[in-house]
Protein backbone atom coordinates (compact mmCIF):
# COMPACT_ATOMS: atom_id res chain seq x y z
CA UNK A 1 0.00 0.00 0.00
CA UNK A 2 1.66 3.54 -0.81
CA UNK A 3 2.03 6.28 1.34
CA UNK A 4 -1.01 8.16 -0.68
CA UNK A 5 -2.88 5.57 -0.72
CA UNK A 6 -2.60 4.41 3.01
CA UNK A 7 -3.45 8.25 4.58
CA UNK A 8 -6.47 8.65 1.85
CA UNK A 9 -7.87 5.07 3.32
CA UNK A 10 -7.05 6.11 7.20
CA UNK A 11 -8.91 9.55 6.06
CA UNK A 12 -12.10 7.57 4.39
CA UNK A 13 -12.39 5.61 7.69
CA UNK A 14 -12.00 8.46 10.00
CA UNK A 15 -14.57 10.61 8.24
CA UNK A 16 -16.84 7.77 9.42
CA UNK A 17 -19.18 8.72 12.08
CA UNK A 18 -18.64 6.16 15.01
CA UNK A 19 -17.09 2.80 14.76
CA UNK A 20 -18.83 0.32 12.98
CA UNK A 21 -19.06 -3.19 13.08
CA UNK A 22 -15.92 -3.88 10.74
CA UNK A 23 -13.78 -0.96 11.62
CA UNK A 24 -12.39 -0.30 15.30
CA UNK A 25 -10.25 2.45 16.37
CA UNK A 26 -8.15 2.72 19.23
CA UNK A 27 -5.23 5.10 20.59
CA UNK A 28 -2.65 3.01 22.11
CA UNK A 29 -4.18 -0.28 23.84
CA UNK A 30 -3.01 -3.38 22.16
CA UNK A 31 -2.98 -5.86 24.49
CA UNK A 32 -2.36 -8.96 21.99
CA UNK A 33 -4.97 -11.13 23.35
CA UNK A 34 -7.38 -8.40 22.33
CA UNK A 35 -6.08 -7.60 19.19
CA UNK A 36 -7.14 -11.73 18.38
CA UNK A 37 -10.79 -11.50 19.57
CA UNK A 38 -11.19 -8.59 17.87
CA UNK A 39 -9.40 -10.09 14.55
CA UNK A 40 -11.98 -13.01 14.80
CA UNK A 41 -14.66 -10.52 15.45
CA UNK A 42 -13.75 -8.35 12.54
CA UNK A 43 -13.03 -11.08 10.48
CA UNK A 44 -16.53 -12.55 10.84
CA UNK A 45 -18.31 -9.31 10.59
CA UNK A 46 -16.88 -8.02 7.43
CA UNK A 47 -18.22 -11.08 5.57
CA UNK A 48 -21.67 -10.97 7.04
CA UNK A 49 -21.68 -7.00 6.48
CA UNK A 50 -20.31 -8.65 2.88
CA UNK A 51 -17.26 -6.40 3.20
CA UNK A 52 -13.83 -7.46 1.78
CA UNK A 53 -12.14 -7.02 5.23
CA UNK A 54 -12.61 -5.27 8.18
CA UNK A 55 -9.97 -3.09 10.08
CA UNK A 56 -8.14 -1.84 13.60
CA UNK A 57 -6.79 1.75 13.28
CA UNK A 58 -4.72 2.68 16.25
CA UNK A 59 -3.86 6.36 16.26
CA UNK A 60 -7.60 7.43 16.23
CA UNK A 61 -9.36 9.17 18.54
CA UNK A 62 -13.06 7.04 19.68
CA UNK A 63 -15.00 10.60 19.48
CA UNK A 64 -14.34 12.91 17.20
CA UNK A 65 -11.69 10.62 15.48
CA UNK A 66 -9.45 13.11 15.47
CA UNK A 67 -6.11 11.94 14.59
CA UNK A 68 -4.10 11.58 17.31
CA UNK A 69 -0.96 9.65 16.91
CA UNK A 70 -0.23 6.29 18.64
CA UNK A 71 3.09 4.77 20.57
CA UNK A 72 1.72 1.28 19.44
CA UNK A 73 4.78 -0.98 17.08
CA UNK A 74 3.57 -3.48 16.35
CA UNK A 75 6.44 -5.28 14.26
CA UNK A 76 8.48 -4.99 17.85
CA UNK A 77 5.96 -6.39 19.51
CA UNK A 78 6.42 -9.82 20.66
CA UNK A 79 4.70 -12.51 22.81
CA UNK A 80 7.63 -14.67 24.65
CA UNK A 81 9.92 -15.05 21.66
CA UNK A 82 7.20 -14.59 18.65
CA UNK A 83 6.21 -11.88 16.93
CA UNK A 84 3.06 -10.33 16.94
CA UNK A 85 1.55 -11.23 13.31
CA UNK A 86 2.84 -14.98 13.76
CA UNK A 87 0.87 -15.37 16.95
CA UNK A 88 -2.28 -13.86 16.01
CA UNK A 89 -1.49 -16.05 12.51
CA UNK A 90 -1.32 -19.79 14.05
CA UNK A 91 -4.01 -18.50 16.97
CA UNK A 92 -6.69 -17.68 14.37
CA UNK A 93 -8.24 -20.89 12.21
CA UNK A 94 -9.14 -20.82 9.81
CA UNK A 95 -6.00 -18.72 9.00
CA UNK A 96 -7.02 -15.46 7.35
CA UNK A 97 -4.60 -12.69 5.98
CA UNK A 98 -3.96 -9.50 8.07
CA UNK A 99 -1.69 -7.24 6.68
CA UNK A 100 -0.11 -4.75 8.93
CA UNK A 101 0.58 -1.34 7.84
CA UNK A 102 2.07 1.85 9.48
CA UNK A 103 2.57 5.58 8.21
CA UNK A 104 2.11 9.06 9.23
CA UNK A 105 -0.92 11.34 8.80
CA UNK A 106 -0.89 14.80 9.20
CA UNK A 107 2.16 14.31 11.07
CA UNK A 108 1.41 11.56 13.64
CA UNK A 109 2.02 8.03 13.52
CA UNK A 110 -0.83 5.36 12.68
CA UNK A 111 -1.31 1.64 12.44
CA UNK A 112 -3.53 -0.27 10.81
CA UNK A 113 -4.51 -3.94 10.62
CA UNK A 114 -6.44 -4.96 7.73
CA UNK A 115 -8.20 -8.28 8.81
CA UNK A 116 -9.35 -10.35 5.44
CA UNK A 117 -13.21 -11.33 5.78
CA UNK A 118 -14.04 -15.04 6.94
CA UNK A 119 -14.17 -16.55 3.57
CA UNK A 120 -15.86 -20.28 4.14
CA UNK A 121 -16.55 -21.08 8.20
CA UNK A 122 -16.32 -18.29 10.81
CA UNK A 123 -12.77 -17.79 12.00
CA UNK A 124 -12.00 -18.66 15.74
CA UNK A 125 -9.40 -17.33 17.83
CA UNK A 126 -7.91 -19.67 20.21
CA UNK A 127 -11.27 -21.52 21.91
CA UNK A 128 -14.10 -19.09 20.67
CA UNK A 129 -15.56 -17.33 17.47
CA UNK A 130 -16.53 -13.35 18.05
CA UNK A 131 -18.60 -11.21 16.19
CA UNK A 132 -18.55 -7.48 16.43
CA UNK A 133 -22.42 -6.25 18.02
CA UNK A 134 -22.50 -2.40 17.28
CA UNK A 135 -18.85 -1.22 18.42
CA UNK A 136 -18.39 -4.13 20.90
CA UNK A 137 -16.88 -7.41 20.59
CA UNK A 138 -18.64 -10.44 21.26
CA UNK A 139 -18.65 -14.38 21.95
CA UNK A 140 -20.70 -15.38 18.31
CA UNK A 141 -22.36 -18.79 20.10
CA UNK A 142 -24.36 -15.94 22.20
CA UNK A 143 -25.76 -14.38 18.68
CA UNK A 144 -27.05 -17.43 17.46
CA UNK A 145 -29.14 -15.33 14.82
CA UNK A 146 -25.69 -13.75 13.35
CA UNK A 147 -24.16 -16.92 13.30
CA UNK A 148 -27.13 -18.59 11.23
CA UNK A 149 -27.09 -15.75 8.91
CA UNK A 150 -23.36 -15.74 8.58
CA UNK A 151 -23.74 -19.54 7.40
CA UNK A 152 -26.24 -18.62 4.38
CA UNK A 153 -23.84 -16.36 3.28
CA UNK A 154 -21.03 -18.69 3.28
CA UNK A 155 -23.34 -21.02 1.32
CA UNK A 156 -24.51 -18.49 -1.30
CA UNK A 157 -21.15 -16.91 -1.93
CA UNK A 158 -17.42 -18.68 -3.57
CA UNK A 159 -14.08 -17.56 -4.42
CA UNK A 160 -14.70 -17.17 -8.36
CA UNK A 161 -17.19 -14.47 -7.15
CA UNK A 162 -15.10 -12.06 -5.17
CA UNK A 163 -13.49 -9.52 -5.85
CA UNK A 164 -9.13 -9.12 -6.80
CA UNK A 165 -9.15 -5.72 -7.26
CA UNK A 166 -11.88 -3.18 -6.51
CA UNK A 167 -12.95 0.27 -8.09
CA UNK A 168 -10.37 0.31 -11.06
CA UNK A 169 -10.14 1.82 -14.20
CA UNK A 170 -10.97 0.61 -18.07
CA UNK A 171 -7.35 1.61 -18.63
CA UNK A 172 -6.03 -0.30 -15.12
CA UNK A 173 -7.83 -3.23 -16.84
CA UNK A 174 -6.52 -3.94 -19.48
CA UNK A 175 -3.12 -3.15 -18.48
CA UNK A 176 -3.69 -5.85 -15.42
CA UNK A 177 -5.65 -8.18 -17.89
CA UNK A 178 -3.75 -10.06 -20.63
CA UNK A 179 -6.72 -9.53 -22.83
CA UNK A 180 -5.66 -10.95 -26.33
CA UNK A 181 -4.28 -13.76 -24.75
CA UNK A 182 -8.02 -14.20 -23.26
CA UNK A 183 -9.64 -13.70 -26.71
CA UNK A 184 -6.91 -15.57 -28.50
CA UNK A 185 -7.33 -18.87 -26.54
CA UNK A 186 -10.73 -18.76 -26.83
CA UNK A 187 -10.24 -18.90 -30.63
CA UNK A 188 -12.55 -15.83 -30.76
CA UNK A 189 -11.84 -12.50 -32.81
CA UNK A 190 -9.80 -9.58 -30.68
CA UNK A 191 -12.47 -6.42 -30.95
CA UNK A 192 -11.25 -3.31 -32.41
CA UNK A 193 -12.60 -1.12 -29.85
CA UNK A 194 -12.27 -0.84 -25.94
CA UNK A 195 -16.28 -0.85 -24.89
CA UNK A 196 -16.82 -4.25 -26.96
CA UNK A 197 -13.31 -5.88 -25.34
CA UNK A 198 -14.61 -4.98 -21.72
CA UNK A 199 -17.87 -6.14 -22.58
CA UNK A 200 -16.72 -9.31 -23.55
CA UNK A 201 -14.73 -9.30 -20.30
CA UNK A 202 -18.19 -9.18 -17.86
CA UNK A 203 -19.89 -11.39 -19.67
CA UNK A 204 -17.44 -14.20 -18.73
CA UNK A 205 -17.33 -12.44 -15.41
CA UNK A 206 -13.41 -11.34 -15.50
CA UNK A 207 -14.36 -7.96 -14.75
CA UNK A 208 -17.85 -6.43 -13.41
CA UNK A 209 -19.38 -3.22 -13.72
CA UNK A 210 -19.04 -0.71 -11.23
CA UNK A 211 -20.13 2.78 -11.25
CA UNK A 212 -18.75 4.78 -14.17
CA UNK A 213 -16.16 4.02 -16.26
CA UNK A 214 -15.15 2.12 -13.39
CA UNK A 215 -14.84 -1.82 -12.73
CA UNK A 216 -14.12 -4.59 -10.13
CA UNK A 217 -11.90 -7.79 -11.48
CA UNK A 218 -13.28 -10.87 -10.10
CA UNK A 219 -10.65 -13.56 -8.92
CA UNK A 220 -11.44 -15.85 -11.59
CA UNK A 221 -10.68 -12.99 -13.92
CA UNK A 222 -6.71 -12.06 -11.93
CA UNK A 223 -6.36 -16.12 -11.33
CA UNK A 224 -6.82 -17.29 -15.08
CA UNK A 225 -5.65 -13.75 -17.16
CA UNK A 226 -3.38 -11.67 -14.31
CA UNK A 227 -0.31 -10.76 -16.73
CA UNK A 228 0.97 -10.95 -13.12
CA UNK A 229 -0.40 -12.40 -9.98
CA UNK A 230 1.98 -10.33 -7.63
CA UNK A 231 -0.29 -7.15 -8.53
CA UNK A 232 -3.84 -8.82 -6.72
CA UNK A 233 -2.54 -8.47 -3.07
CA UNK A 234 -4.48 -11.32 -1.93
CA UNK A 235 -3.88 -13.65 -5.14
CA UNK A 236 -0.03 -13.11 -4.76
CA UNK A 237 0.31 -16.63 -2.93
CA UNK A 238 -1.32 -18.55 -5.59
CA UNK A 239 1.08 -18.52 -8.31
CA UNK A 240 2.44 -21.79 -9.39
CA UNK A 241 5.49 -22.68 -7.43
CA UNK A 242 8.06 -25.55 -8.71
CA UNK A 243 11.12 -26.27 -6.65
CA UNK A 244 13.64 -28.97 -8.17
CA UNK A 245 15.86 -30.57 -5.42
CA UNK A 246 19.39 -32.11 -5.54
CA UNK A 247 18.38 -35.93 -4.72
CA UNK A 248 15.10 -37.65 -3.14
CA UNK A 249 14.84 -35.44 -0.15
CA UNK A 250 14.08 -31.49 0.68
CA UNK A 251 17.57 -31.26 2.67
CA UNK A 252 19.09 -29.21 -0.89
CA UNK A 253 16.82 -27.38 -3.10
CA UNK A 254 18.73 -26.46 -6.07
CA UNK A 255 16.27 -24.03 -7.70
CA UNK A 256 12.86 -22.28 -6.76
CA UNK A 257 10.74 -20.19 -8.65
CA UNK A 258 7.35 -18.75 -8.91
CA UNK A 259 5.67 -18.77 -11.84
CA UNK A 260 3.02 -15.54 -11.36
CA UNK A 261 1.31 -15.49 -14.74
CA UNK A 262 -2.81 -15.91 -14.47
CA UNK A 263 -3.05 -20.02 -14.90
CA UNK A 264 -4.63 -19.96 -17.73
CA UNK A 265 -2.02 -17.78 -19.94
CA UNK A 266 0.42 -18.88 -18.13
CA UNK A 267 -0.18 -22.61 -18.31
CA UNK A 268 2.01 -23.34 -21.72
CA UNK A 269 5.01 -21.57 -20.00
CA UNK A 270 4.83 -23.75 -17.00
CA UNK A 271 4.42 -27.09 -18.50
CA UNK A 272 7.98 -26.14 -20.97
CA UNK A 273 9.38 -25.16 -17.62
CA UNK A 274 7.93 -27.86 -15.30
CA UNK A 275 9.52 -30.31 -18.74
CA UNK A 276 12.52 -28.67 -19.09
CA UNK A 277 13.66 -29.39 -15.40
CA UNK A 278 12.75 -32.97 -15.85
CA UNK A 279 15.53 -35.78 -15.43
CA UNK A 280 15.72 -37.81 -18.31
CA UNK A 281 15.55 -41.82 -19.24
CA UNK A 282 17.71 -43.11 -22.34
CA UNK A 283 15.17 -45.26 -24.71
CA UNK A 284 16.95 -47.68 -26.91
CA UNK A 285 15.04 -48.45 -30.00
CA UNK A 286 15.95 -50.72 -32.71
CA UNK A 287 17.54 -48.55 -34.90
CA UNK A 288 18.10 -45.93 -32.68
CA UNK A 289 19.25 -44.68 -29.07
CA UNK A 290 17.56 -41.19 -28.02
CA UNK A 291 16.42 -38.95 -24.67
CA UNK A 292 12.91 -39.35 -23.04
CA UNK A 293 11.81 -37.11 -20.05
CA UNK A 294 11.51 -39.76 -17.22
CA UNK A 295 7.42 -39.06 -17.10
CA UNK A 296 4.99 -38.96 -19.73
CA UNK A 297 4.36 -35.33 -20.61
CA UNK A 298 0.71 -35.48 -20.75
CA UNK A 299 0.38 -37.07 -17.12
CA UNK A 300 1.69 -33.77 -15.58
CA UNK A 301 -0.53 -31.62 -17.85
CA UNK A 302 -3.58 -33.38 -16.29
CA UNK A 303 -2.13 -33.30 -12.52
CA UNK A 304 -0.81 -29.78 -12.44
CA UNK A 305 -4.23 -28.68 -14.40
CA UNK A 306 -6.09 -30.77 -11.81
CA UNK A 307 -4.00 -28.85 -9.09
CA UNK A 308 -4.83 -25.49 -10.47
CA UNK A 309 -8.59 -26.02 -11.11
CA UNK A 310 -9.36 -28.49 -7.93
CA UNK A 311 -7.53 -26.20 -4.78
CA UNK A 312 -9.27 -24.51 -1.82
CA UNK A 313 -8.62 -20.93 -2.78
CA UNK A 314 -10.22 -20.27 1.34
CA UNK A 315 -6.78 -21.72 2.23
CA UNK A 316 -4.62 -18.74 2.86
CA UNK A 317 -1.07 -18.75 2.57
CA UNK A 318 -0.18 -21.44 0.62
CA UNK A 319 -0.90 -22.40 -3.33
CA UNK A 320 -0.16 -24.77 -6.10
CA UNK A 321 3.15 -26.51 -5.57
CA UNK A 322 5.21 -29.36 -7.98
CA UNK A 323 8.18 -30.74 -6.50
CA UNK A 324 10.80 -32.23 -8.39
CA UNK A 325 13.30 -35.14 -6.79
CA UNK A 326 15.43 -37.29 -8.33
CA UNK A 327 13.15 -40.24 -8.18
CA UNK A 328 9.91 -38.73 -8.54
CA UNK A 329 8.01 -35.56 -8.54
CA UNK A 330 4.47 -34.28 -6.65
CA UNK A 331 1.99 -32.24 -7.25
CA UNK A 332 0.40 -30.44 -4.34
CA UNK A 333 -2.51 -28.32 -3.76
CA UNK A 334 -4.29 -26.68 -1.36
CA UNK A 335 -7.20 -28.54 -0.07
CA UNK A 336 -8.90 -31.87 0.43
CA UNK A 337 -10.37 -33.69 -2.44
CA UNK A 338 -13.85 -33.86 -2.45
CA UNK A 339 -14.11 -37.13 -3.56
CA UNK A 340 -12.36 -40.25 -2.28
CA UNK A 341 -8.98 -40.68 -3.93
CA UNK A 342 -9.28 -44.23 -4.99
CA UNK A 343 -12.36 -43.10 -6.66
CA UNK A 344 -10.31 -40.58 -9.13
CA UNK A 345 -10.06 -42.98 -11.72
CA UNK A 346 -13.87 -43.50 -12.34
CA UNK A 347 -15.62 -40.88 -11.21
CA UNK A 348 -15.93 -37.52 -12.54
CA UNK A 349 -14.42 -34.68 -10.61
CA UNK A 350 -15.81 -32.64 -8.14
CA UNK A 351 -14.99 -28.93 -8.20
CA UNK A 352 -14.68 -26.40 -6.02
CA UNK A 353 -14.29 -23.37 -8.87
CA UNK A 354 -17.03 -25.06 -11.46
CA UNK A 355 -16.40 -21.46 -13.72
CA UNK A 356 -12.52 -21.53 -13.11
CA UNK A 357 -13.00 -25.69 -14.33
CA UNK A 358 -15.49 -24.66 -17.20
CA UNK A 359 -13.06 -21.54 -18.44
CA UNK A 360 -10.02 -24.06 -18.52
CA UNK A 361 -12.08 -26.64 -20.42
CA UNK A 362 -13.52 -24.22 -23.07
CA UNK A 363 -9.80 -23.68 -23.48
CA UNK A 364 -8.60 -26.90 -23.89
CA UNK A 365 -6.51 -26.98 -20.72
CA UNK A 366 -7.81 -29.94 -19.04
CA UNK A 367 -9.87 -32.28 -20.29
CA UNK A 368 -13.48 -32.99 -20.42
CA UNK A 369 -15.70 -33.79 -17.12
CA UNK A 370 -13.75 -37.24 -15.98
CA UNK A 371 -10.98 -37.97 -18.46
CA UNK A 372 -8.40 -36.76 -17.35
CA UNK A 373 -7.61 -39.37 -14.44
CA UNK A 374 -7.97 -42.17 -16.69
CA UNK A 375 -5.49 -40.36 -19.85
CA UNK A 376 -2.79 -40.04 -16.51
CA UNK A 377 -3.19 -43.80 -15.82
CA UNK A 378 -3.12 -44.93 -19.39
CA UNK A 379 0.17 -43.25 -19.94
CA UNK A 380 1.89 -44.05 -16.80
CA UNK A 381 1.32 -47.81 -17.90
CA UNK A 382 2.21 -47.36 -21.53
CA UNK A 383 5.66 -45.70 -20.07
CA UNK A 384 5.47 -48.85 -17.53
CA UNK A 385 6.11 -46.59 -14.38
CA UNK A 386 5.12 -47.47 -10.73
CA UNK A 387 1.86 -46.50 -10.24
CA UNK A 388 0.73 -42.92 -9.23
CA UNK A 389 -0.09 -42.07 -5.60
CA UNK A 390 -2.98 -40.10 -4.59
CA UNK A 391 -2.94 -38.43 -0.81
CA UNK A 392 -5.22 -36.24 1.21
CA UNK A 393 -3.90 -34.84 3.72
CA UNK A 394 -5.09 -32.54 6.53
CA UNK A 395 -5.52 -29.60 3.93
CA UNK A 396 -3.86 -30.73 0.65
CA UNK A 397 -3.89 -32.85 -1.85
CA UNK A 398 -0.96 -34.52 -3.43
CA UNK A 399 -0.27 -36.65 -6.44
CA UNK A 400 2.88 -38.41 -6.89
CA UNK A 401 4.62 -40.13 -9.63
CA UNK A 402 7.58 -42.07 -9.93
CA UNK A 403 10.81 -42.36 -12.15
CA UNK A 404 11.14 -45.86 -13.75
CA UNK A 405 12.15 -48.80 -11.60
CA UNK A 406 11.65 -52.57 -12.83
CA UNK A 407 9.35 -55.00 -11.29
CA UNK A 408 11.81 -56.36 -8.38
CA UNK A 409 12.28 -53.02 -7.21
CA UNK A 410 9.01 -52.16 -6.71
CA UNK A 411 7.40 -52.48 -2.79
CA UNK A 412 4.73 -54.49 -2.28
CA UNK A 413 2.29 -51.73 -1.59
CA UNK A 414 3.37 -50.09 -4.81
CA UNK A 415 2.60 -53.52 -6.56
CA UNK A 416 -0.53 -53.69 -5.34
CA UNK A 417 -1.44 -49.63 -6.20
CA UNK A 418 -0.85 -50.48 -9.66
CA UNK A 419 -2.54 -53.61 -9.65
CA UNK A 420 -5.57 -51.61 -8.51
CA UNK A 421 -5.09 -48.51 -11.06
CA UNK A 422 -5.04 -51.03 -13.78
CA UNK A 423 -8.11 -52.71 -12.77
CA UNK A 424 -10.02 -49.55 -13.20
CA UNK A 425 -8.24 -48.41 -16.37
CA UNK A 426 -9.44 -51.97 -17.76
CA UNK A 427 -12.70 -51.55 -16.27
CA UNK A 428 -13.64 -48.09 -17.23
CA UNK A 429 -12.29 -48.83 -21.14
CA UNK A 430 -14.41 -51.65 -21.46
CA UNK A 431 -12.13 -54.68 -20.17
CA UNK A 432 -11.25 -56.51 -17.37
CA UNK A 433 -7.86 -57.41 -15.82
CA UNK A 434 -6.71 -60.61 -16.21
CA UNK A 435 -3.64 -61.80 -14.86
CA UNK A 436 -2.22 -61.91 -18.38
CA UNK A 437 -2.69 -58.08 -18.28
CA UNK A 438 -1.17 -57.34 -15.26
CA UNK A 439 1.75 -58.93 -16.35
CA UNK A 440 2.05 -57.15 -19.05
CA UNK A 441 1.16 -53.83 -16.96
CA UNK A 442 4.48 -54.88 -14.29
CA UNK A 443 6.72 -56.48 -17.00
CA UNK A 444 6.18 -59.80 -15.42
CA UNK A 445 7.85 -63.13 -17.48
CA UNK A 446 5.05 -65.02 -18.75
CA UNK A 447 6.75 -67.73 -16.94
CA UNK A 448 6.26 -65.91 -13.44
CA UNK A 449 2.37 -66.14 -13.62
CA UNK A 450 2.37 -66.63 -9.57
CA UNK A 451 3.78 -63.70 -9.06
CA UNK A 452 1.17 -61.47 -10.52
CA UNK A 453 -1.30 -64.19 -8.89
CA UNK A 454 -0.01 -63.18 -5.32
CA UNK A 455 -0.61 -59.45 -6.40
CA UNK A 456 -4.27 -59.57 -7.36
CA UNK A 457 -4.79 -61.95 -3.95
CA UNK A 458 -3.17 -59.48 -2.10
CA UNK A 459 -4.97 -56.31 -3.78
CA UNK A 460 -8.60 -58.86 -2.66
CA UNK A 461 -7.61 -59.26 0.85
CA UNK A 462 -7.40 -55.74 1.64
CA UNK A 463 -11.09 -55.30 -1.25
CA UNK A 464 -9.70 -53.17 -3.92
CA UNK A 465 -10.69 -55.79 -6.40
CA UNK A 466 -12.44 -58.73 -6.53
CA UNK A 467 -13.13 -61.66 -9.06
CA UNK A 468 -15.36 -61.10 -11.96
CA UNK A 469 -16.43 -64.39 -13.36
CA UNK A 470 -14.05 -67.29 -13.67
CA UNK A 471 -13.24 -70.54 -15.80
CA UNK A 472 -14.18 -73.46 -13.09
CA UNK A 473 -10.63 -74.74 -12.00
CA UNK A 474 -8.33 -72.13 -13.99
CA UNK A 475 -7.61 -69.32 -12.01
CA UNK A 476 -4.66 -67.89 -15.27
CA UNK A 477 -7.88 -67.22 -16.91
CA UNK A 478 -9.51 -65.29 -14.11
CA UNK A 479 -11.13 -61.56 -14.79
CA UNK A 480 -11.04 -59.50 -11.98
CA UNK A 481 -13.02 -55.45 -11.68
CA UNK A 482 -11.99 -52.91 -9.27
CA UNK A 483 -14.40 -53.53 -5.78
CA UNK A 484 -16.99 -50.62 -6.52
CA UNK A 485 -17.50 -52.05 -10.23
Amino acid sequence: MTEATFEKLIKELGSLPAETEWVEFKKNQARPEEIGENASALANSAALLRKHCGYIVWGIEDVGHAIAGTGFKPRETKIGNEELENWLLHNLEPRVDIKIHEGNVGGQHVVLFEVQAANNRPVRFKDAEYIRVGTYTKKFRDYPEKERNLWRIFDRVNFEDGIAKKDVSSDDVLVSIDYPNYFSMLKEPLPDNRAAILQRLISDKIVVSAVGDRYDITNVGAVLFAKNLNDFERLSRKALRVIIYRSSNRTEAVKEILLPKGYAIGFEGAMRYINDQLPQNEEIGEALRKEVRMYPQIAIRELVANALIHQDFNITGSGPTVEIFSDRMEITNPGVPLIDTLRFIDEPPRSRNERLAALMRRMTICEERGSGIDKVIFHIEMFQLPAPDFRASADSTIAVLYGYRKFTQMKREERIRACYQHACLQYVSGQHMTNTSLRKRLGIKDSNYPAASKIIRDAIELNLVKSKFEKAGSKKDASYVPFWA
